[in-house]
């Protein structure tokens, strides 16, 4: 790999790059899984055979801390990947019931590490672009697209695209993210479906095909409608059918959107004859794409994604490296030696042919139809969206407050303790109805086409009743939480406190709903909302106060409203009001 990013800056300067290779070649999914982080050090092999390091230098960045790896994915979530193994995984998962669904995603040992890598790359890669000390970033071991927020899907376990975007948008009003992955990038999209700061472009086989969605229609939703555009193919295309729709879509959006950097990510599955993917790309084909967002001269960060047959996964980003570099004309098409040099027989060359497959694109025509739908919805967009931009901090919150040397186990003091409870009770989750938005979509039309049907009943699964493996392209049902392990919920010291976690789901197939706690800062609410939530029977036929959860109704009458707050008061130590004793 060329090792976790390559960074390269402008022409006049030194180009960079970092080095991680053998570090993430170490980890091992499972001796039978199709993910093979092995790739990574091929592909370093081959860079370095090539002689391209020379041409950029490596950097070695930190890897992504616990606290930084939250600012997408959830506390508990982080801490689960910390500590789960093989031993411990049906009790830390509830029985397969969250976190790690299904068996495409194993606890191998070092999860958690392997990920820190890949995420500290991707953020590093993007603040170095950001910084203007590099034109070109490349995290080859980065662009793991599926991992959501609180979940890990399609063998990625951090979302680290999603963070290196947050980390350029600290810098630049638009980010633009373009994905030609076989599969699609149903993680980064989700994350950004409401804003208008990120737009995302996903090109992937549809169908019965992992992760089921993607459909055109798919557009976003409030401040973000029309920023998600989805481009959804059929098996075998082609390169010109690719070069067809990727070249139009790409100039427009860039016309409509005018990012200020952009994030390609280089899934090799979508090369011809992938174990898990099927479509027809050649690796020049492949490889135009980054030649194309490169020649359009704005920062632009690589990174690696999907790629099931390990040679070609190698072959490819070796040619995208020279790519970047601006150097693919120059290097010989026939391999140097290498230590993986028997890996690429019988031709020994750099290359990746297409097959014999069919382009049912161009059979029925559908390429045609969905490029000209896909340009009329962008240019239904208005101009590029702006936001405030404000000077970015030069250090943390806690350097510069000279907190880093705390430990996070230090004892901690009555204000902390009782800071600690008040944040329990906020974000304490509350049990909803099972009905999500896009169930409530399906049911208002019936008129819909079957592929738009289709599209939002395999979102409405993905919700919470079903997932999809990516190897077998199959849905399968996600387990009830047993009965015994309710209880655990609110009693189970692995989440490092002894209250119910606030971020996972409640394992009776509601929906999960955060920050909608009925506990409140005002004393008077807060207290009646334990007495409510004690079974204490309140005054009725009163004034609602607003912000009990479960819609339950409970009134206040006005002499009783002073002792209720003399009583909060007290428990809190706030001095009296003045005013209010006069």
């Amino acid at each position: 790999m060329i090792a976790r990013n390559l960074f390269l800056p402008a022409a006049h300067a030194r180009p960079c790059s970092t080095g991680h290779s053998a570090d993430v070649a170490a980890y091992s999914y499972g001796v039978h899984h199709a993910m093979k982080p092995q790739r990574m050090r091929i592909t370093h092999e081959l860079v370095q055979a090539y002689d391209m390091l020379p041409k950029m230098s490596v950097l070695r960045p930190k890897r992504a801390t616990p606290e930084v790896m939250t600012r997408f994915h959830t506390d508990e979530y982080i801490n689960f990947l910390t500590k789960v193994t093989h031993e411990n995984v049906r009790r830390l998962t509830y029985q397969g019931t969250r976190f790690l669904i299904g068996e495409d995603n194993p606890p191998f040992e070092g999860v958690f590490e392997f990920s820190s890598i890949s995420a500290g790359g991707s953020i590093a890669a993007a603040k170095r672009l950001m910084e203007g000390q590099s034109d070109i970033t490349i995290n080859w071991a980065g662009g793991l697209h599926h991992a959501k927020k609180r979940e890990a899907s399609g063998f990625c376990y951090i979302n680290d695209i999603v963070l290196g975007i947050l980390e350029m948008l600290r810098y630049v009003p638009r980010v633009l993210y373009i994905d030609i992955d076989c599969h699609h990038g149903d993680g980064v999209e989700e994350a950004f479906w409401m804003t208008d700061r990120v737009m995302t472009l996903s090109l992937h086989k549809f169908g019965e095909f992992f992760p089921g969605t993607g459909l055109l229609e798919d557009r976003g939703r409030d401040k973000g409608f029309g920023y998600s555009v989805n481009i959804p193919l059929k098996d075998g295309i082609t390169d010109e059918s690719y070069k067809s729709i990727f070249e139009p879509v790409v100039d427009k959006i860039l016309d409509v959107f005018r990012p200020s950097a952009i994030v390609l990510q280089c899934g090799a599955d979508s090369l011809s004859g992938d174990k898990l993917g099927g479509l027809n790309l050649t690796m020049h084909g492949h490889g135009r794409c980054v030649q194309y967002i490169r020649s359009k001269n704005i920062p632009l960060m690589l990174l690696g994604g999907g790629g099931y047959t390990v040679k070609n996964v190698a072959r490819a980003w070796t040619y995208e490296t020279a790519c970047a570099l601006g150097i693919e004309n120059d290097i010989d098409p026939n391999l140097p030696w290498n230590e993986y040099f028997e890996w690429f027989g019988p031709r020994y060359r750099l290359e990746v042919q297409e097959s014999n497959l069919e382009d049912l694109n161009l059979k029925d025509g559908s390429l045609n139809e969905i490029r000209s739908r896909c340009l009329r919805y962008l240019s239904e967009l208005g101009p590029a969206p702006s936001v405030q931009m404000q000077d970015v901090p030069r250090e943390g919150l806690g350097e510069h407050l000279g907190l880093n040397g705390v430990h996070a186990h230090a004892p901690i003091d009555d204000l902390d303790e009782r800071l600690a409870q008040h944040a329990r009770m906020v974000y304490d989750i509350q049990s909803q109805s099972d009905q999500t938005d896009s169930e409530q979509e399906d049911d208002a039309s019936d008129d819909e086409s079957p592929s738009r049907r289709r599209g939002r009943s395999s979102r409405r699964l993905r919700n919470g009743r079903q997932r999809m493996s990516i190897v077998t392209s199959k849905y399968f049902d996600v387990p009830r939480l047993p009965p015994e392990f309710e209880r655990d919920l609110t009693h189970d010291d692995d989440f490092g406190c002894g209250h119910e976690p606030w971020n996972v789901s409640i394992g009776n197939g509601k929906k999960r709903r955060f920050f909608e706690s009925g506990a409140e800062w005002d004393p008077v609410k807060r207290v009646i909302t334990e007495r409510a939530r004690a079974g204490v029977r309140v005054y009725e036929h009163a004034q609602v106060v607003n912000g009990i959860p479960n819609g339950i109704e409970v009134g206040v009458r006005e002499k009783d409203r002073d002792s209720l707050q003399e009583e909060a008061e007290e428990e809190l130590d706030v001095e009296p009001d003045p005013e209010d004793e006069e």
